[in-house]
């Protein structure tokens, strides 16, 4: 039976999960092998009660589960994973129609701690408290923290993935000040029509999200699960990732224009294999997830006050 433990130093607080050994072998061994780490926590926004984080392990974004179940009527404590690469804990309700992934479950006598722990992420993230980190672990295992470098045939492939590793296991604990920057204010080059800034956070958010969830991983999952032949696996991914990170580059997040950039460049090169491919555009997946991540974290939402919340939609007249 293996065990992993998530600790949250700052709030006093750790659970024990039980991963399940009979199912989803696929999620649980890149997660297992990705231990330990520690990573920014996370608290749903839109889907109910549960928390997640992005756990730095890459295989998640092309492995397919063999079991899914509906999480809206599991209990308290299930422990899902996913291709986005989310861990997630749900502790109650939950609104979204999704079907989901278990791979474990929290140990009975640590599900209790869950509602109050569930109530101090979602003060940190949607009431702009102080950011919370996930320390993951094996039970009765080291603590500690790192990136895995998935193995790469070209030499400048190899290069690069210990720089967009490297840029992760710090964007993991700690915002980059890229991002920190917009989400004070201090917008460059101008972005923000008439010096507004909400309008660029929205749009830091509304591009970062789908490239990583959507672009990053479609292409990794498109190598890695079909025979789509590395040309046009090249091509796609000048259409799919190059206009808008060139878009986010703009509004600051050069470190991600910068690497994308690179990236392009050596899947370009006829030297390069399919695995080099899969290799780069995951760990550029994994940088872009943690960047949608301490999007949220950042975000101000409390700016709206009570207009932020749930007000019965007013239905327009015929002739108006």
């Amino acid at each position: 039976m293996r065990q992993i433990e998530i600790a949250w130093p700052s709030i006093d607080a750790k659970v024990r999960i039980t991963l399940d050994e009979g199912r989803n072998a696929q999620l649980v061994e890149p997660l297992w092998a990705s231990l330990p780490y520690q990573t920014l926590q996370a608290h749903a926004i839109v889907a109910g009660d549960c928390i997640y984080h992005v756990p730095p392990a890459h295989d998640l974004l092309h492995a397919v589960p063999d079991h899914k179940v509906d999480r809206q009527i599991q209990p308290n404590g299930t422990v899902f994973c996913s291709a986005v690469q989310h861990l997630t804990i749900k502790y109650g309700e939950l609104t979204e129609p999704m079907h989901a992934a278990p791979i474990g479950s929290v140990v009975p006598e640590d599900v209790d701690a869950l509602p109050k722990i569930g109530q101090l992420v979602w003060d940190s993230v949607y009431g702009n408290g102080a950011p919370i980190l996930a320390h993951v672990r094996r039970v009765d295992g080291e603590a500690g923290h790192g990136v895995h470098r998935m193995p790469a045939e070209s030499a400048r492939a190899r290069d690069l993935i210990e720089r967009i590793a490297a840029e992760t296991e710090r964007l993991l604990i700690e915002p980059t000040e890229e991002l920190v920057a917009p989400h004070e204010g201090r917008v460059p080059n101008r972005a923000g029509t008439r010096g507004s800034v909400l309008t660029t956070l929205v749009c830091i958010n509304g591009e970062t999200r789908p490239l990583g969830y959507v672009s990053h991983t479609g292409l990794v999952r498109a190598a890695r699960l079909t025979d789509v032949p590395l040309s046009a696996l090249v091509e796609m991914a000048r259409i799919l990732i190059v206009k808008p990170t060139e878009f986010l580059g703009y509004c600051g997040l050069n470190t991600l224009w910068d690497l994308t950039q690179e990236v392009v460049a050596v899947i370009e090169e006829k030297t390069t294999s399919k695995e080099d491919f899969i290799a780069l555009l995951s760990h550029l997946a994994t940088y872009t997830n943690a960047l949608g991540a301490w999007n949220l974290q950042l975000f101000p939402w409390d700016l709206g006050g009570d207009t932020w919340t749930f007000r019965p939609t007013l239905t327009r007249s015929a002739h108006a």
